[in-house]
């Protein structure tokens, strides 16, 4: 898999330096002008190293950092700094970053510093990849938390289709970990040692989005002065994710549709079709069966993505899985800001548990954010208006259930002991709400 150098600059001269500096030295570089841009290509898959200058209009080079580490803290960042920064440089080394260099950087240790940030990266992702090989279904599970019956469903779904090279449409509403799921069968399938190219067509302009699907020829169109790859070509041996394909304008969905039928690309100012093997996965918020009724999205092209199609469950139908959900993203959390896990009360889990989620999972890790970082008095929630206090209680009721079983590790009897139940009556609830012995794990 090739490396990428991703390198962040203002300075229009200093990009073209940069990209010279790195071509010499036979490594795939690109140049950006703001640090927005970058943000876009990076995932927990990107596969290169950061290289970013601290002093930039918008989003600078510490803000940067802290945000690529969001992303994947093992992503190596290298911050170019000018002497006067030197000290900031410093202390961001201690906050994760990888390196830095002082400017006027001498090619040679540019390269130098970005060879072993990259075989860094690379080790990284080849043992993540090999424990993840060690039981995908594990590695599924791991991604695709919760015990209720709708998730269950999902990974079982996924297992069954990952293995297949069968085209995946990927709906839900915004949040419900769409994305994730992609990732998910990506891992389980016999591509997962292939490149995982995310492309978020909804983030790209319109004047762009040809040359960085289908790639180009030097001299394709004014300002191409080299040959450019396309996501489409860089997908090749593994899983091309084409995020918001609802986005996308009909006169790129018919170049797109050609491109899948014939599973051939042929970059702009070129005659040479280039065999391409990959397998796609789309995703969509919106209803692209509606979508093509109302003919704002090709019905050829649907037929074409959905061979099987996989419906992200919203928060709302699996209230259970909250407080688990809640757990593991505070985890998370704590260890992205470096602070200790704090203690979760269950009297907050059970009304975490009550509360409707709009925003699905996003939400709720912007709520576990704000309780590692001790802000929780701010979360603009309300009780909904228009459930009957008999439904409110009976959502109360279901969730102080669903933590206990979980807090006491599935054993049903240590369960019905911690809220004064008896045997029976806890049973008798658990079918009520269809809190079933398969779904929550062991036994007594």
């Amino acid at each position: 898999m090739s490396q990428t150098v991703l390198f962040i600059d203002d300075e229009e001269h200093l990009r073209i330096a940069a990209e010279q500096t790195f071509e010499l030295a036979e490594m795939d570089c690109r140049c950006l002008a703001e640090a927005e841009s970058a943000l876009n290509l990076l995932s927990r898959d990107f596969d290169g190293v950061v290289i970013t200058d601290i002093r930039m209009p918008g989003i600078d080079g510490v803000t940067l950092l802290r945000r690529v580490l969001e992303i994947d803290p093992d992503i190596p960042v290298i911050l170019v700094t000018g002497h006067g920064d030197v000290d900031l440089a410093v202390s961001c080394m201690k906050d994760g970053a990888y390196d830095f260099l002082e400017k006027p950087c001498e090619p040679a240790r540019l390269v130098a510093s970005a060879q072993r940030a990259l075989q860094r990266r690379q080790l990284t992702l080849e043992n993540r990849a090999l424990r993840e090989q060690v039981n995908p279904l594990n590695a599924i599970e791991a991604r695709l938390k919760g015990r209720c019956i709708p998730m269950v469903r999902l990974r079982q779904r996924i297992n069954a289709i990952a293995a297949t090279d069968a085209d995946v449409l990927i709906c839900g509403d915004t949040g419900t970990g769409k994305e994730v799921a992609a990732r998910a069968i990506h891992l389980a399938s016999g591509r997962s040692k292939g490149p995982f190219v995310h492309v978020n067509c909804a983030a790209l302009p319109e004047t762009l989005m040809e040359s960085e699907l289908f790639g180009s020829e030097a001299g394709a169109f004014p300002g191409s002065v080299r040959a450019r790859v396309g996501r489409l070509e860089h997908a090749r041996g593994g899983i091309l994710c084409l995020d918001e394909i609802d986005s996308l304008s009909m006169p790129l969905q018919a170049k797109l549709l050609d491109v899948l039928h014939n599973r051939r690309v042929t970059r702009l100012g070129s005659n040479e079709a280039i065999p391409l093997d990959i397998r796609v996965i789309a995703i969509s918020k919106t209803d692209l069966t509606k979508a093509a009724q109302e003919e704002k999205f090709r019905p050829d092209l649907l037929y074409r993505l959905n061979v099987v199609t996989i419906q992200m469950p919203p928060v709302s139908e699996r209230r259970e899985d909250i407080p688990i959900l809640f757990a593991v993203l505070v985890g998370e959390a704590a260890a992205r800001y470096k602070l200790a896990t704090p203690e979760i009360p269950s009297a907050l889990l059970s009304d975490l548990a009550a509360r409707d989620w709009p925003g699905n999972v996003r939400e709720i890790r912007n709520e576990a954010d704000r309780f590692v970082l001790g802000l929780t008095g701010d979360t603009g929630q309300a009780q909904p208006e228009n459930q009957t206090l008999a439904e409110q209680m009976a959502n109360h009721e279901k969730a102080l259930i669903s933590v206990a079983i979980q807090a006491n590790g599935g054993r049903l009897k240590e369960t019905y002991e911690s809220l004064g139940l008896s045997r029976k009556t806890l049973y008798d609830k658990m079918q009520k709400y269809g809190l079933t012995r398969a779904d929550l794990g062991q036994d007594e």
